[in-house]
């Protein structure tokens, strides 16, 4: 798999996350890197961004337009971004979500409840206005 920095207003990008529910009205402000995701013939197969503070990584933005899904390309950008983060320094990933908590335990996330999660985290639009108090927040390592 192939991954390329793209802008986080990409209109694809844009596209897909609201086809999957996922937050956009952040995007511009996000001082996270956010990536497209090709297979080996340069077919678009997901996104993902990844957001940092300090030791801590806020992995976002990870979908699958419904054409590519049940190929274990999500499993695969996670994966990747857990690795770019590992290489960047960081040493623990959390992610917020309403329905996808059992896909990212089956990578090794665990729940945590909110009071456990880091002041910046917790401060980020994702956690403080666009996802519900009721979202789950999952963490892990970020070494493979």
């Amino acid at each position: 798999m192939e991954a390329e920095e793209i802008s986080p207003i990409d209109d694809e990008f844009d596209a897909t996350l609201r086809s999957a529910s996922l937050p956009t009205e952040d995007l511009g402000q996000s001082n996270g890197k956010f990536f497209r995701f090709s297979d080996r013939e340069g077919n678009r197969v997901g996104y993902g961004g990844i957001e940092f503070y300090g030791k801590d990584a806020l992995l976002r933005s990870i979908a699958v337009p419904p054409e590519t899904q049940k190929h274990g390309h999500g499993s695969a950008i996670t994966r990747l971004l857990l690795r770019y983060a590992d290489i960047q320094g960081a040493e623990t990933g959390y992610v917020l979500t309403t329905d996808a908590a059992p896909f990212f335990g089956k990578l090794g996330f665990n729940p945590i409840e909110r009071t456990a999660v880091p002041a910046a985290i917790l401060a980020t639009p994702q956690a403080s206005t666009l996802c519900p108090a009721t979202a789950s927040v999952l963490t892990r390592s970020v070494s493979i």
